[in-house]
């Protein structure tokens, strides 16, 4: 059997992958753009890899193929109803990295709640050894007791930050893109609703055509202006464009985001003129990429593998 790794690096290189072995034979690309993908697969019987296109234009010379299995939640990569009209399989990981992006979460809400960089800094610069007093606390900060915690995606992750931050003493509202949540544990309202209650807003949602652009102009405008906005869901659900003129207009205090419409960030990009770390926070898509989380990836993608040479389809998205 023929199995091709196309975005090995992903994984990061302190990561074991050699249990794939045990299935046949595997070829390895650190990484692989668009147009490298078909002359790679041609021959593959399963392909395993992340972000790299499945469609048409790149399946259509890999006759063998059979299973994909990706080292993500997320599918929008793939084309479904094509793999499912060649009878190509679809397998994706759910729930391996939730604690993960839950800690970086707050992880980037405590950076800007608290002006982490800019005390840091106040100290290493010898200003706070220069002054008389004790402290200093000249940009102001609040606690999380008594606020309000917004959410768009109330899945696993959504439920965990929602736990950890009714922990803290916020009050959870929810509001649910698809319309379909089955969550009863939080309250849930519409999204104006949430907009304009929210001290803090964080996105957990996947992208659809609901979620596209869902955090425009008109959204950021119904915020508070002492809000902060957190993305670890996808890119687009953030007009980036809008969220710029937002944060450079105030309409908004901060924004921490993991990901970006097009990543790696693109120079056009207006939100990397913002240099200003009490302002914007913005991480290279790390929060699902504890090493507990990739090595639990590479578990299960083995584990979907094996499921589906025994007959057995796990974690199939395109059945």
């Amino acid at each position: 059997m023929n199995i091709v790794i196309l975005e090995r690096d992903s994984l990061g290189s302190d990561i074991d992958v050699s249990c794939y072995e045990k299935f046949g034979n595997v070829t390895i690309y650190g990484n692989t753009v668009e147009r490298q993908v078909a002359q790679r697969v041609k021959d593959a019987e399963i392909i395993m890899g992340n972000k790299a296109p499945m469609n048409e234009q790149t399946l259509r010379d890999a006759a063998h193929v059979k299973l994909i299995c990706l080292f993500s939640t997320g599918y929008d990569c793939v084309d479904l109803a094509y793999c499912k009209s060649r009878g190509i399989r679809v397998a994706n990981v759910v729930d391996y990295c939730t604690d993960a992006v839950c800690q970086h979460t707050f992880a980037m809400l405590f950076y800007l709640l608290e002006h982490l960089r800019h005390y840091d800094e106040y100290v290493k610069s010898g200003a706070y050894g220069e002054q008389e007093r004790f402290s200093n606390f000249d940009l102001p900060f609040i606690e999380l007791q008594g606020k309000t915690w917004g959410i768009i995606g109330m899945g696993h992750i959504g439920r965990k930050v929602a736990s950890v931050a009714q922990a803290f003493g916020c009050r959870i509202l929810f509001y649910s893109a698809s319309g379909k949540s089955t969550c009863t544990e939080y309250e849930r309202v519409d999204l104006d609703t949430l907009l304009s209650a929210a001290d803090f807003l964080s996105l957990h949602c996947p992208l659809s055509d609901r979620t596209r652009g869902l955090i425009d102009k008109d959204a950021l405008v119904k915020m508070k202006r002492t809000a902060i906005l957190l993305n670890v869901a996808r890119g687009p659900v953030i007009d980036n464009g809008d969220l710029y003129w937002a944060l450079q207009n105030g309409e908004i205090a901060a924004a921490g985001l993991d990901v970006l419409e097009k990543e790696p960030i693109t120079s056009d990009n207006l939100l990397g003129r913002i240099q200003d770390s009490n302002k914007l926070l913005i991480t290279p898509h790390l929060a699902w990429a504890t090493i507990e989380a990739r090595t639990r990836i590479v578990e299960e993608v083995y584990r979907n593998v094996e499921a589906y040479l025994q007959g057995t389809e796990r974690n199939i998205v395109n059945p």
